[in-house]
């Protein structure tokens, strides 16, 4: 028994051994490794070697580092790069080039082992002549239509000013953004630049058409200045002082690009199918603006046109990329097979489009019977039939669904069919509202296609009352369609829903462009459009009878005037649409008018999008790693609900909150949130 306390005390101990946790009493680790030393020594110059070793204070890790870390110039074989302990080693596998300032810069792909620290914006500097370039060029990149930082993004600079620079010759100096979307281009000479960003996929470092990209619309000519520095150093009593020394800052050092994509697909034939008799299905790889041409070929119907209207009718996508062509001549859906000649727009060798012509099969055979149906006996001659035997032929209807039982006040009412309509008697079309318990007749709305072009989607517009209630009735056999179908008749009471279950928001905007047409957009918490309206002449934007929930909002200067929020386009040198987002969540409850006066450029660019809704969000630890890991999701919410303040302690370079302001830093990104122009140069 007296050994009992003694195996415990043992196996408690080894237990203990065995766990690996956190020291306890100790303060936690919140700082990133730090440079040491390195061969090359920073800004080193006559450095011929290909291979690099850095050293910090503590054991690190590299976290991707094949897609973070980028050298320039650029280099055509992947470079051996990796970890151990507290050295880095890089190992360059391209011959090094003669008078040429090297970068290799580490974005935030060096982490401490421990509790995952990220040493951001670190970078290592040197030449193989005698002189350094030194000059920078820092920013940020977003995405145009979302303001989403561009984590990760290739940015870079040509000296060749020719438009085609982008799609023909490698970028000249590169540099990737940090996950707040920063960059800093590094070793640059004394010169005038353009500058781009991509998300360049082949790794050719240009641009193809199908690839992202962001473009600054004017050259860019970095420069230095000198600029005084205040530290405050603390003294062995704990005591504060503050002193100042001579420092240096790069510009520009505030530029901001808006990453757009083209939406440019080669066009080809993606696939065809007959899913029945009646349907022919054309997928397009791309969005289309013309109708192809379909001509039968071969058989009785040789030479028929099926996609003229005496012969098909067509339901297809907005975009014309996807075409079904409901077959409506006897003669033709009948046919087992059909051979069609499709003459379409194609994206040739030179990427452009010209027409060409495929033949296709359609096959279609109809199912079997189920054979499983029991076969009926023979009556003999003598045998009476009796009258309860005889099965009458099946009557079959198509499917007319008229709107639901509840309506919304501002929407269309929704009518739906199983197969395109042929003839439709209006007649047999009543429309009714309740007064007093009894039912008075209106005059009977128009039933509309749906314009995006589906033929089994009708819509009927009324300007429905609040709280009322209204029916609608449809006549049997009054709708038909081309196979011989009609319908039942049909009666569907729509209460529309009360006005005090509804909201309003309005917007009055400020600081808009001067002569741009406005259009603003309530979102979800998903950040999805929920409605589109036009600002007036006032900058006034209203939203009527919205439901209760948490909104956001964006706008964007609708150039074209098609209510569309649009991309840009390199061969015409075109920014995409600019985009604002409002900075505060927008909780709505029922009956609520809610007003908001919105100065579009009263909230740097970088910041004005709510986190609650970002989602490339920074995050300074490794998840996988540290249980105590977030990314700031609760102080996020608490800053969208009052509004963003004068500071941001996410961000690893400046708290500084100048909206325009050159105010750089010479370590690091050099570019600090909330410190880029707002737009760029038009």
């Amino acid at each position: 028994m007296v050994l009992l306390p003694l195996i415990a005390g043992v196996i408690a101990l080894l237990s203990a051994c065995a766990s690996i946790g956190r020291p306890q009493g100790g303060a936690r680790d919140e700082e990133p490794p730090v440079y040491v030393r390195s061969t090359p020594g920073l800004s080193a110059l006559n450095f011929t070697s290909n291979k690099l070793d850095i050293y910090f204070n503590e054991n690190i890790k590299l976290d991707d580092p094949g897609t973070r870390v980028v050298i320039s110039p650029a280099q055509k074989q992947m470079p051996r790069i990796n970890a151990n302990g507290r050295h880095l080693f890089v190992e360059l596998q391209d011959t090094l080039l003669e008078n040429t300032t090297y970068t290799v810069d580490f974005a935030d792909a060096i982490r401490d082992l421990n509790e995952g620290n990220i040493l951001d914006g670190f970078a290592l500097d040197f030449s193989t002549g005698d002189a350094l370039d030194s000059l920078r060029i820092s920013g940020m990149v977003v995405e145009a239509a979302t303001l989403e930082p561009a984590q990760g993004m290739l940015v870079g600079v040509y000296d060749n000013l020719d438009d085609s620079a982008i799609t023909t010759l490698p970028l000249l100096r590169i540099a990737k953004t940090n996950q707040l979307g920063q960059f800093t281009i590094r070793g640059l000479k004394p010169g005038t630049y353009h500058v781009f960003a991509i998300n360049d996929v082949n790794r050719d470092y240009k641009w193809d058409r199908s690839e992202d990209i962001a473009f600054y619309p004017e050259p860019v000519t970095p420069s230095v200045e000198d600029i005084l520095v205040t530290d405050t150093l603390a003294s062995v009593t704990g005591e504060d002082s503050i002193v100042t020394r001579l420092g240096v800052r790069y510009l520009p050092n505030d530029l901001l690009l808006t990453w757009f994509n083209e939406n440019y697909l080669s066009q080809y034939l993606k696939d065809y199918s007959r899913p029945d008799s009646v349907r022919i299905s054309i997928i397009m790889a791309a969005p289309a603006d013309s109708l192809p041409e379909l001509t039968v070929v071969g058989g009785p119907a040789d030479g028929r046109r099926l996609d003229l209207p005496d012969a098909s009718k067509l339901q297809h996508s907005a975009k014309l990329d996807s075409l079904t062509y409901w077959l409506t001549d006897s003669a033709i859906y009948r046919l087992d097979s059909l051979q069609i000649a499709l003459r379409y727009m194609r994206t040739d060798t030179l990427n452009q489009l010209s027409w060409t012509t495929d033949t296709l099969r359609f096959n279609y055979k109809a199912p079997k019977p189920d054979k499983k149906e029991p076969k009926k006996r023979k009556k003999n001659d003598d045998e009476q039939t009796d009258s309860q035997d005889v099965k009458l032929p099946e009557i079959k209807f198509m499917d007319l669904n008229v709107g639901s039982s509840s309506q919304e006040v501002n929407e269309p009412l929704v009518v739906t069919v199983t197969e395109p309509i042929a003839t439709i008697d209006p007649k047999a079309w009543h429309f009714e509202i309740e007064e007093d318990s009894v039912w008075k007749k209106l005059p009977m709305p128009a039933l509309m296609p749906d314009s995006t072009g589906n033929l089994l989607r009708y819509t009927i517009n009324h300007a429905w009352i609040p709280g009322a209630t209204y029916r609608i009735s449809v006549d049997s056999a009054t709708v038909t369609t081309p196979y011989g179908l009609f319908n039942r008749p049909v009666s569907q009471t729509v209460k529309v829903k009360d006005a005090d279950e509804y909201s309003t928001i309005i917007f009055r905007l400020t600081s808009i462009p001067d002569s741009t047409r406005m259009a603003v957009q309530i979102l979800s918490s998903n950040d999805t459009p929920v409605r589109t309206v036009i600002a007036d002449a006032d900058g006034v934007a209203r939203f009527d009878y919205l439901k209760p929930g948490t909104y956001y909002a964006r706008a964007f200067t609708d150039r074209d005037g098609d209510g569309l929020w649009t991309t840009g386009s390199m061969a015409d040198h075109q920014l995409p649409e600019d985009t604002y987002y409002f900075p505060k969540k927008i909780n709505l409850k029922k009956n609520w008018d809610i007003t908001n006066d919105w100065n579009l450029d009263e909230t740097p660019v970088d910041l004005q999008k709510p986190a609650a809704i970002k989602k490339n969000k920074p995050k300074t630890k490794d998840k996988s790693q540290d249980t105590d890991y977030q990314d700031f999701d609760e102080e996020d919410e608490m800053l969208d609900q009052m509004g963003r303040p004068g500071y941001d302690t996410r961000n690893p370079f400046d708290n500084s909150r100048k909206r325009q302001g050159r105010t750089g830093n010479s370590f690091g990104n050099g570019a600090q949130s909330g410190n880029f122009q707002s737009r760029p140069l038009r």
